[in-house]
């Protein structure tokens, strides 16, 4: 049985602050869960049903902590009304950028949505983009919503944080695309990889300290009367033409 303590130490990781304390963050639902455990990332323990827990016993890492919960204990552990029957408590992982690969890094700048962090990191996972770089200021990746959004991918790709600015000029050889009103249309402009490509923020755009750093602008360019795209749909727009260009 749960104690009190233990449901306001697994609740109290909805905020960042004590996700950072802790190390941890909570994953739900079976999908996202199951793709976690099948991830690089390592769990630290499990709270689900019986039945859960007797249907997915196989893929368990050894050494993760079960706790079987009732249906009640998991409403009052879950941020949802309805919860599946899992929730899990997940080490956040100490990521280092790896270049290597020769691929198309997304760069994220002081994104504050974490739905559209959350369909932007399952995008890139959709890709195979293995990498991605977000400003300081942009919303944490470990957000329950954000998590949630992912639907998994949260475990397959390798998201950093850091300043933008020296990792432009650290890579200095390596192109830089951005999301710009004024750039070369996606659709006859010449992509290649390894590159970066920079998507702002989603109401004021690519900051100022960085637009300069951008030598390959790009565009979508638009038909109808709408102002600007979401950022994540331009992101997957985006990555789906440097898959199409860049992919022999």
């Amino acid at each position: 049985m749960l104690s009190k303590n233990d449901i306001k130490r697994i609740r109290s990781l909805s905020e960042k602050k004590e996700r950072q304390q802790q190390g941890l963050f909570i994953a739900e639902g079976d999908k996202t869960c199951r793709d976690i455990i099948g991830s690089k990332i390592r769990i630290n323990s499990i709270y689900a049903t019986a039945d859960w827990l007797e249907q997915y016993t196989q893929i368990i890492p050894e050494g993760c902590d079960c706790v079987i919960v009732t249906q009640k204990e998991l409403e009052k552990l879950s941020r949802h009304n309805a919860p599946q029957q899992v929730i899990m408590l997940v080490h956040i992982p100490k990521n280092t950028l790896n270049l290597d690969s020769g691929s198309l890094t997304l760069v994220l700048d002081n994104l504050q949505d974490p739905g559209n962090l959350g369909t932007i990191i399952r995008t890139a996972d959709w890709y195979g983009i293995q990498n991605i770089f977000c400003s300081s200021d942009t919303v944490d990746a470990y957000n329950p919503k954000v998590v949630d959004s992912t639907m998994g991918s949260i475990g397959r790709v390798n998201i950093v944080y850091g300043d933008i600015a020296e990792l432009l000029n650290k890579y200095e050889n390596i192109p830089v695309y951005g999301a710009l009103l004024n750039g070369e249309s996606v659709y006859t402009a010449p992509l290649q990889t390894p590159a970066f490509l920079i998507i702002g923020n989603e109401g004021k755009g690519i900051s100022k300290e960085i637009v300069h750093l951008i030598n390959r602008p790009l565009h979508i360019p638009g038909k109808g009367g709408a102002e600007s795209l979401n950022a994540a749909v331009a992101t997957a727009i985006l990555c789906d033409h440097f898959e199409q260009k860049t992919t022999l």
